[in-house]
């Protein structure tokens, strides 16, 4: 609309006055722009397209590999691994916690396998015993005495703790344990810890002796450390022989830290075994019969760990006993 008046000024600017050359001229100019602006527009509507295809193959590309990495999750297969390059931060953010949440699956999920092939392998033998005694009873085989029935008693009390322990670890492993956190005087609680243990200590003819420190007040789930003394306590009588010691010690570790110490003159521990003993249904002579648990040292050091606290073993080797200390801080996060 514009540009043919201009074209024409020059035109008569330049003395082009002929009315047949004008007419040529102007067509020509006409057919010339014209041509300009389809080839513009043409390459304007192609380019509009590609850059419309990059970005949203931009767009989808991560967003596919997100909804195939899911259903890969949602049929049990977890190796998703975030491939951030050519995305922008926020698909990047997206892929790396997706990545990370398949990751954590994939752990608990070898966890659950293993946890389940572990239990099924300690309900076998008291299922089996109780089952060999009915039997036996039934067929008169073995007497219906006290014996018998203190043999089927223990092997339900194993089954019953089992239960118990299984229920404890399960809450741990979903973040699913609540802390009563109330202002607590340690001392008290070792003390009625080794006071609840002595009789069976005493049973055993091993000596159990308690010497307590000084120790600042503090923010505990009572019920919760006494389970924990319990089973450090229950391990050191399992794996200490008749006529030995187990000694229960408190003391300062540093100005943030108060420690708790539980040393027998037992089995001991070999060193490449210091931090297994703390596994699930691990056992120090898988030979020898099995009378816990299994869980007991892994729900203790859990429970310590939902404190804020650690738990570790020390030992000089076989035959050399073994020492677990306990440290809690003055002060955990979680007490407000």
């Amino acid at each position: 609309m514009v540009a043919t008046p201009l074209f024409r000024i020059h035109l008569s600017a330049a003395g082009v006055d002929n009315p047949t050359v004008r007419s040529h001229v102007e067509q020509a100019f006409a057919l010339t722009v014209a041509t300009a602006l389809s080839a513009g527009a043409a390459f304007a509507l192609t380019a509009a397209t590609v850059a419309s295809w990059l970005l949203v193959r931009r767009i989808t590309a991560p967003v596919s590999r997100l909804v195939a990495a899911a259903d890969d999750v949602a049929h049990g297969r977890y190796t998703f691994s975030a491939t951030t390059s050519g995305s922008d931060e926020d698909f990047a953010r997206l892929e790396r916690a997706f990545a990370d949440m398949a990751g954590r699956l994939d752990r608990t999920e070898r966890i659950r396998a293993q946890m389940l092939a572990d239990l099924a392998h300690e309900l076998r033998t008291p299922v089996a015993t109780l089952d060999a005694y009915l039997e036996g009873l039934e067929d008169a085989v073995l007497p219906a005495d006290g014996s018998s029935w203190d043999v089927m008693r223990n092997q339900l009390d194993r089954l019953r703790r089992l239960a118990s322990d299984m229920a404890d670890l399960s809450a741990v492993d979903e973040n699913a344990l609540v802390l009563n956190l109330q202002e607590v005087d340690l001392s008290q609680v070792v003390s009625a810890a080794a006071a609840a243990a002595a009789p069976r200590f005493a049973d055993e003819d091993i000596a159990l002796s308690v010497r307590l420190s000084r120790l600042p007040v503090l923010p505990l789930d009572r019920q919760r450390i006494e389970q924990v003394l319990a089973n450090l306590l229950e391990n050191a009588l399992r794996h200490t022989p008749a006529g030995g010691a187990v000694a229960i010690t408190t003391s300062l570790a540093d100005p943030e830290h108060v420690q708790i110490s539980v040393q027998d003159t037992g089995d001991g521990i070999p060193a490449d075994q210091l931090e297994a003993v703390f596994g699930r249904f691990h056992r120090l002579d898988p030979a020898r019969r099995p009378d816990g648990s299994g869980l007991g040292l892994t729900i203790a050091r859990s429970l310590v760990h939902a404190h804020g606290g650690a738990l570790t073993a020390f030992s000089e080797g076989r035959g050399h006993g073994a020492r677990l200390d306990l440290v809690l801080p003055v002060a955990p996060a979680e007490f407000p």
